[in-house]
């Protein structure tokens, strides 16, 4: 059963958005274009292509309802009109809102594609190998040049078979997947990505003093969204002819990046699913090793936590982890979200898509404008089975850095251990309430009343024994006056020092003070 929901989420909110999906619509068997008269069948994605306007559009949707389809697909502003959401309220069917720049033609191949897709999930439908492929050998016959079809990210996507007129940043490009840094330096400076932003429909880069040979790009669009771009090596200028041939296969080719987005995006919310139940301890084990595509070897629980709230920052700083994270690790990326923390699985080894080479990531991440730098702790290294016990370890180790008792941004549970034993010694402390007990209450009295200091001098002269200079320098203070402060404070209360069970009560004490 292919509820409207699910279709809207696989083609994603690029193209559709639902304004109403009632509980018990019925599943999609279809995707018909209304017509006057035209007969609707139940379970149909009714496109109102010639609707006009509210009336008709109110009209069209009750027709729909009452001859059972599943759904009303209207553009703007007609989808959001008053009467238009009435009429599909009180006839309880969906309304979907296409976005207004959508070719309905498009749009009637992206929904049997995904529906296609849904007939069959067994099926290894993942469109960006064989038919992207494909479909670049026939862009290049198009224009009569090698093309690479690349994403926003100047990855390569497919390539096609002939690549008769080549140089060494093409090579580069397709032996590395992407554009080289230097390579990619040299056209953002020319302003091409610029061009690609702006919407122009051909862009032409004249040869390069390097050897680099021309390029003729064209931006890859769908809904206003830009989705990627087509690069074709040529040997000089292009004709308007062979450029506007080239440019029409742009549409076709988003065709195919929402396709693949839309079954990544499915991959990527069962993977997300899958890893929430190993963490929680739901999983079978050896079912998710399989599943996620992880290696036998240990593994880490990291988690991360971007900071700066909800706001734009902040999103983009998440997505740009999880697509850091997602690479190199198994064949779909192994990271969830749970409460606002992103979890990843990394093996623990070094290398490409490691613990270590995630650390130094991580650690290197820039504050966003809003808010701080990421903050990150992992739990320690073990097999598949205890990933929810690796999960629970890295979220102690993020409360000690929520609370600023370590001072890296980045941290290991397993090497963090003099922390983690301090904070739990001090919580448990703290909840027995040994801080009441002794003369300890009436130092913290009268350093709140006098701000003596006598609390803090009393925690470092402790903490190095013997070394009153090193106690001083925590202080910043000089020694002398470190011991002027010990004198007064033994004046006040009376604390036998030389009595190692009075030290290590009175350490005791301050440490769940400082640490719980």
């Amino acid at each position: 059963m292919v509820s409207v929901r699910s279709v809207v989420d696989r083609v994603g909110p690029t193209l559709l958005h639902a304004l109403q999906v009632p509980e018990d619509s019925p599943a999609v068997a279809d995707v018909v274009i209304a017509e006057p008269g035209g007969a609707v069948a139940a379970g149909d994605l009714v496109l109102g292509v010639a609707t006009t306007g509210p009336e008709d559009a109110a009209r069209l949707v009750k027709q729909s309802a009452e001859q059972g389809a599943a759904a009303v697909l209207l553009k703007p502003p007609l989808a959001a009109k008053p009467a238009v959401k009435r009429a599909a309220k009180a006839s309880g069917i969906a309304l979907v809102q296409v976005h207004a720049a959508t070719s309905w033609a498009q749009l009637v191949w992206l929904l049997r594609t995904v529906l296609d897709a849904f007939a069959d999930e067994s099926e290894d439908l993942d469109p960006g190998s064989g038919d992207l492929f494909r479909l670049a050998d026939a862009v290049a016959a198009v224009v009569d040049a090698p093309v690479t079809i690349e994403d926003t990210n100047s990855r390569v996507l497919a390539y096609s078979a002939r690549q008769d007129l080549t140089d060494p940043a093409r090579v580069a490009t397709i032996m590395g997947r992407r554009i080289p840094d230097d390579v990619l330096a040299r056209f953002r400076s020319r302003g091409v990505f610029r061009e690609l932003s702006r919407g122009r429909q051909t862009i032409f880069v004249p040869a390069q003093r390097d050897g680099t040979l021309p390029r003729l790009i064209v931006p890859i669009r769908m809904g206003g969204e830009l989705l990627g771009s087509m690069w074709a090596v040529v040997a000089g200028p292009v004709s308007d002819e062979r450029a506007a041939a080239f440019a029409d296969a742009a549409p076709v080719v988003a065709l195919h990046l929402l396709r693949r987005r839309a079954h990544t995006d499915a991959q990527r919310r069962a993977s997300a699913e899958l890893l929430r139940a190993v963490l929680e301890g739901r999983a079978n084990p050896r079912k998710a090793m399989a599943e996620l595509d992880l290696s036998d070897e240990p593994h880490r629980v990291v988690v991360i936590e971007v900071t700066g709230g909800d706001g734009r920052d902040a999103e983009g700083l998440r997505l740009a982890l999880l697509e850091r994270i997602s690479q190199g690790i198994g064949r779909r990326p192994v990271t969830t979200e749970l409460a606002g923390l992103l979890y990843a699985v990394v093996p623990d080894r070094p290398g490409p898509g490691g613990w270590a080479e995630l650390r130094q990531a991580l650690a290197a991440q820039p504050a966003s404008r809003r808010g701080g730098a990421p903050r990150a702790a992992a739990g320690a290294p073990g097999e598949i089975g205890d990933l929810s016990a690796s999960r629970l370890q890295a979220d102690e180790a993020l409360g000690l850095l929520r609370a600023e008792l370590v001072a890296e941004r980045v941290i290991a549970f397993d090497e963090a251990w003099t922390a983690l034993t301090l904070h739990r010694g001090a919580t448990a402390a703290a909840a027995a309430k040994v801080a009441e007990l002794g003369p300890l209450g009436a130092l913290r009295a009268h350093d709140e009343s006098g701000k003596a200091g006598y609390v803090e001098t009393l925690y470092e002269w402790l903490r190095h024994p013997g070394d009153p200079r090193a106690a001083a320098r925590e202080l910043r203070i000089h020694p002398n006056t470190l011991r002027y402060r010990m004198r007064k404070l033994l004046e006040l209360v009376p604390l036998d020092l030389d009595d190692p069970d009075v030290r290590l009560a009175l350490l005791t004490q301050l440490v769940a003070l400082r640490w719980s």
